[in-house]
C-alpha cells in the first residue's frame, strides 16, 4: 500500500491544478496577472530532493507519467509538460547532490525548478504559435506571479511533507538492499 502513495499523491495535485485557480481570491483574476499552478512540479521537487538518494531517480521518472497526463489533459501539444518536469527535475537532483536538504536549499531549488519548467513551456509554446505575448510582459505578469505563488505553496507542503517522504525513501532503499 505504501507504494502507491507517491502516485496517488500526484494524481490528487494532478486534480486540484485544474481548479487551483477557483480557490484564488477572485481580486486577482480582475488583474492582468497570470499564475499558473505547477503543484506536481512542486511535489516532484520535494520527492527529488528528500525522497531519491544518490542512485535513484523515482523522481525523474514520475516527473515523465505525470509530465505526459499534464500534456494529456491539459495541453493540446503532447510532450512539453513531460519534457520539461523530466529535465527539470534530473537537474534538480543534480543540484541536491551539492546542496544540504534544508527549507532555504528545498525554496531555492523550488525557484529554480518552477522558472525554468515554465521558461521552457513558454518557449515552445511561443515557438508553435500558441502563444504570443513578449518576454517583458511574460516575465512580469506571468513568470513572477507564477513562481511566487507555487513558493508559496510549497512553503505550505514543506513540514507537511518532509518526514514522510525521507521515511518512505528510506523504506524504498531498505526493500531494494533487501531483493539484492
Amino acid at each position: 500500500m505504501k507504494r502507491l502513495y507517491l502516485p496517488l499523491i500526484l494524481f490528487l495535485l494532478l486534480v486540484l491544478e485544474g481548479v487551483a485557480l477557483e480557490l484564488l481570491p477572485s481580486g486577482l483574476f480582475m488583474s492582468d496577472l497570470i499564475i499558473v499552478s505547477h503543484w506536481v512540479l512542486v511535489f516532484l521537487v520535494l520527492m527529488a530532493v528528500f525522497y531519491d538518494r544518490e542512485h535513484t531517480y523515482y523522481s525523474v521518472l514520475y516527473a515523465l507519467i505525470f509530465g505526459l497526463l499534464i500534456d494529456i489533459v491539459y495541453t493540446g501539444i503532447l510532450g512539453v509538460y513531460m519534457f520539461s518536469y523530466a529535465l527539470v527535475i534530473y537537474i534538480i537532483h543534480g543540484l541536491r547532490r551539492m546542496l544540504h536538504s534544508n527549507i532555504f536549499v528545498t525554496l531555492l531549488l523550488g525557484v529554480i525548478g518552477i522558472a525554468l519548467s515554465d521558461i521552457s513551456v513558454h518557449t515552445v509554446f511561443k515557438a508553435v504559435g500558441v502563444t504570443d505575448i513578449v518576454w517583458k510582459d511574460y516575465f512580469l505578469y506571468r513568470l513572477l506571479p507564477t513562481v511566487s505563488a507555487n513558493l508559496l505553496f510549497l512553503a505550505a507542503l514543506y513540514p507537511i511533507l518532509v518526514n514522510p517522504l525521507l521515511r518512505w525513501g528510506q523504506e524504498q532503499l531498505s526493500r531494494s538492499k533487501s531483493l539484492l
